[in-house]
């Protein structure tokens, strides 16, 4: 069977769809992955096709529509037999085309996509968006998402049966390279990794990091307020232990996930699409045994405290939240509670939801 899967990323660094794409190759699928390309996207080496397409636009309205008529003309004359949506971002095009063409569709919510902060104060857009799900998604027969209480919401609401396929690392993943990648003489490593986007808990770190003399913190991604980091670190003359290192590509992220020694998932409640989250550096974290302070919400409250790999907060003044690092910095990490977890998570027990999928279409 052929598949096609599409998403709106230049592929880079999206983990999740890597994932699903080695599964579905080496269980013996034919799979393409389609996305976009930049001037700055790093080549790809991939165990599976890969395709991205140049575009006119590449942000606002005009980008999602030339990308979803782009993609919706590709689709149509692919030689595939199923198509994989990513995102409500992706999924007009993909409907359109398997509607005409009599072909399956599969669909992977990696959020509630009208609920990102970023339409936090944009009702219009986010309206649209509500009525392109209301749409579609009470016709979609085949689908999954990234945690059990987005899967219950979207199921109550539009009487489907959307499946749970948690955002984990693979349990047979390779030791990251042994290599010290930081020379800070002694401090110790906070890292953020993902997008650097709003409400993601940067400038909280940032604001604490005066009270944290022994520690760099360094965000690895890019995102949409970058820029206003970067100008608050520099506001408060801590260039020197706030490092941006942008965009590190997914093969090469592992060596620095492993050289944290507190990995941090903070999340400001900005809606449901962030009340709900599950980031999948919480499972990063967890694997090479880097205790995470998250945010005390539902979905990481579900995996930290029951297996005991981090600390839960739900406020972040600067000197509290200090005291907080501090303190998990002079605890000692238990290693037997990451060694639990590592047998009861992984991305091989999660993706048998996508091929039994596949199996019974």
């Amino acid at each position: 069977m052929k598949i096609t899967v599409s998403v709106t990323n230049d592929l880079a660094t999206d983990q999740r769809v890597h994932k699903v794409c080695t599964t579905l190759t080496q269980s013996g699928y034919e799979v393409k992955l389609v996305g976009r390309k930049f001037r700055n996207s790093r080549p790809l080496e991939r165990i599976y096709q890969t395709d991205r397409l140049r575009l006119f636009f590449n942000r606002s309205v005009l980008f999602y529509a030339e990308y979803n008529i782009r993609l919706f003309f590709y689709l149509l004359f692919d030689k595939t037999d199923l198509y994989l949506s990513n995102d409500t971002d992706s999924l007009p095009a993909n409907y359109l085309a398997s509607k005409i063409r009599r072909k399956p569709l599969v669909f992977d919510a990696h959020e509630m996509f009208p609920e990102v902060p970023e339409l936090t104060h944009r009702p219009v857009v986010k309206a649209v968006w509500r009525k392109i799900e209301d749409w579609i998604f009470p016709h979609l027969k085949h689908c999954y998402t990234v945690c059990r209480s987005i899967a219950d919401y979207y199921n109550i609401r539009y009487k489907i049966n959307m499946g749970v396929v948690r955002n984990i690392p693979f349990a047979t993943v390779s030791q990251p390279v042994q290599k010290k990648i930081w020379a800070d003489d002694g401090k110790k490593v906070l890292l953020y990794q993902g997008a650097v986007n709003i409400g993601r808990g940067i400038e909280w770190v940032i604001d604490a990091m005066p009270y944290l003399d022994d520690c760099i913190f360094y965000i690895a991604g890019d995102g949409d307020v970058l820029s206003a980091m970067q100008a608050k670190a520099k506001s408060l003359e801590l260039e020197d232990r706030v490092r941006f290192l942008g965009r590190i590509p997914l093969e090469e992220l592992s060596v620095y996930t492993s050289q944290a020694a507190i990995g941090l998932v903070l999340l400001e409640n900005r809606g449901l699409n962030y009340y709900y989250a599950l980031p999948n550096r919480i499972f990063d974290f967890m694997r090479v045994h880097v205790p995470v302070l998250a945010t005390d919400f539902p979905e990481m409250r579900r995996v930290v405290a029951t297996y005991h790999t981090g600390v839960l907060i739900d406020h972040y003044e600067p000197e509290y939240l200090a005291e907080t690092i501090k303190s998990m910095l002079a605890a000692p990490i238990n290693h037997p509670d990451f060694e639990h977890a590592g047998q009861d998570l992984s991305w091989e027990r999660e993706s048998e939801v996508i091929l039994k999928i596949m199996e019974n279409l």
